[in-house]
């Protein structure tokens, strides 16, 4: 394979439904999950921590209902680290608002929003099932409604079985 401009910063990158996955790994811990648009090409795992974290992302596309075990490197404020712990909470093909986050956080709707946007490690800490109130919501520090983190979202919310959710307040599908 030949070196692609921004792939050398990652441990591995494999294929992934809407695109692809860049793992970083740093001292033996995962330091980061990244989506990659499409013309990322694949890259061999550089060492196990990588190879582990491409098998259990592999296994999560497959099955939605795969649990991560992968050795975290430390990330994020203590706030931040609170709201991902919460998000870790929300099952599979179930949503929660910012807002409703930020109420038992006693915090606001918005910083919860920010802490989603800050999320290192996206699938393992499944942010792509925090809405707003009003909709589908940002992802990735995105709001483009029609962009490419946003369809990740919904691949996401879609694989997880949330396919037919609809918002309480509003009388069409987050889906498209």
């Amino acid at each position: 394979m030949s070196t692609q401009q921004g792939s050398e910063i990652f441990s591995a990158i494999i294929a992934a439904p809407f695109g692809a996955m860049g793992i970083r790994t740093e001292d033996g811990r995962l330091r980061e999950l990244v989506y990659l648009p499409p013309h990322y090409h694949e890259k061999s795992a550089q060492d196990a921590v990588a190879e582990q974290a491409a098998v259990q992302v592999a296994r999560y596309f497959e099955d939605p209902d795969f649990r991560f075990d992968l050795p975290l490197k430390e990330a994020g404020s203590e706030f931040q680290r609170r709201v991902w712990d919460t998000i870790c909470a929300i099952p599979r093909g179930s949503v929660r608002t910012y807002g409703q986050i930020a109420k038992q956080l006693e915090s606001a709707p918005r910083a919860v929003g920010q802490a989603c946007g800050a999320n290192w490690f996206p699938l393992v800490i499944p942010c792509h099932r925090v809405t707003a109130s009003g909709g589908l919501g940002g992802f990735s520090s995105s709001d483009d409604e029609h962009g490419f983190q946003l369809g990740i979202k919904r691949w996401l919310l879609r694989h997880e079985g949330a396919l037919a959710l609809e918002m309480p307040w509003q009388q069409q599908s987050i889906f498209p």
